[in-house]
């Protein structure tokens, strides 16, 4: 079975422990989340403005840095609920695990990077690419076999009508794309914000709006948390879901004002920028339920990219209790 493909959203804070909500007598739930990111602004909101304190809960984050290293937190209960892309727990329920973690919510619905092209393209619609590079970031990581699906889909192979770079890690595309590699670069938030304020590139698409709606982000919770604590998990989402709901309903500038504290060293305008681009896209779910035609979708980019022989069915690894 292939390695764990790895979500490494561009905001990382190398070692990011938190913990939130802290109110004595109130439940503890461990949360492990694949890396810190904007991305993520409703959980962050969540735990601002007290939402999981008033559900009774006191959250424990902690930043696993690759969706590999959340789900082996999930699989010897040393997290409860793990936030990492839904392919973590697809590769493990394929590998025959017993007890496997369950998909029980979904935060975001679509790729969260913006390709970064170097000069403004109006209109950008993926035609006349023919001989130019992408940096992809690593194989078989779900950014890169996302560009890949898209590129696909519009007539594009790599090797036979465009170059697409594997060789720069995920976290040194801004800069390998800055020092002078490659024509288009996909970047996430603050990132991409960032490249345009200097000057050193243009978005010109969103790569979620591209590929489609598909279940990004998700939240899954262990064999052993689900089964003990429903209605702890229950409380959890629905507190997720209260941050979700203020940020669809209040402007860029009063989120960054929550969640600057959470992202010390960047810039408040880059984080408003950041935050007006996601929302701008619905990234999002109003609805925590995962979809299931966006579940199918996922799996069609993995089979694209030659990381999936075998698909799973939604059932097996999602649940909507």
């Amino acid at each position: 079975m292939k390695k764990f493909a790895c979500f490494l959203l561009i905001v990382v804070l190398s070692a990011f422990t938190a913990v939130a909500c802290c109110c004595k007598g109130n439940d503890v739930v461990r949360v492990n989340e694949v890396t810190h990111s904007i991305f993520y602004a409703p959980q962050y909101v969540a735990i601002a403005l007290g939402y999981f304190e008033e559900a009774g809960l006191e959250i424990e984050l902690t930043n696993g840095g690759g969706a590999d290293n959340v789900m082996t937190a999930l699989l010897t209960n040393d997290a409860d609920i793990g936030l990492l892309g839904c392919e973590a727990t697809i590769y493990v329920y394929l590998q025959g695990k017993a007890d496997y973690p369950k998909i029980v919510a979904q935060l975001t619905n679509k790729d969260g990077s913006f390709l970064i092209g170097r000069q403004p393209v109006a209109g950008f619609d993926y035609s006349n690419l023919t001989g130019k590079t992408f940096l992809m970031g690593r194989k078989g990581g779900m950014p890169a076999m996302i560009l890949q699906y898209v590129l696909n889909n519009h007539g594009y192979v790599d090797g036979q009508n465009v170059v697409m770079d594997y060789s720069v890690q995920f976290n040194m595309l801004g800069p390998a794309f800055s020092g002078g590699t490659g024509d288009f670069v996909a970047l996430f938030e603050p990132a991409a914000s960032q490249m345009v304020k200097e000057g050193k590139g243009y978005i010109v698409s969103a790569i979620g709006a591209d590929s489609g709606e598909i279940p990004y982000t998700c939240y899954s919770a262990s064999s052993k948390f689900a089964k003990e604590n429903p209605q702890k998990l229950q409380a959890f989402l629905e507190a997720v879901w209260k941050g979700v709901d203020y940020v669809y309903s209040h402007d860029s500038n009063q989120i960054a004002t929550l969640v600057a504290p959470y992202f010390e060293g960047t810039e408040m305008d880059l984080i408003v920028s950041a935050i007006d681009n996601y929302k701008k896209y619905d990234v999002w779910m109003k609805n925590p339920t995962v979809d299931k035609a966006a579940f199918e979708r996922i799996q069609d980019i993995m089979q694209n990219a030659g990381e999936l022989n075998t698909r799973v069915e939604y059932d097996k690894i999602v649940t909507t209790k």
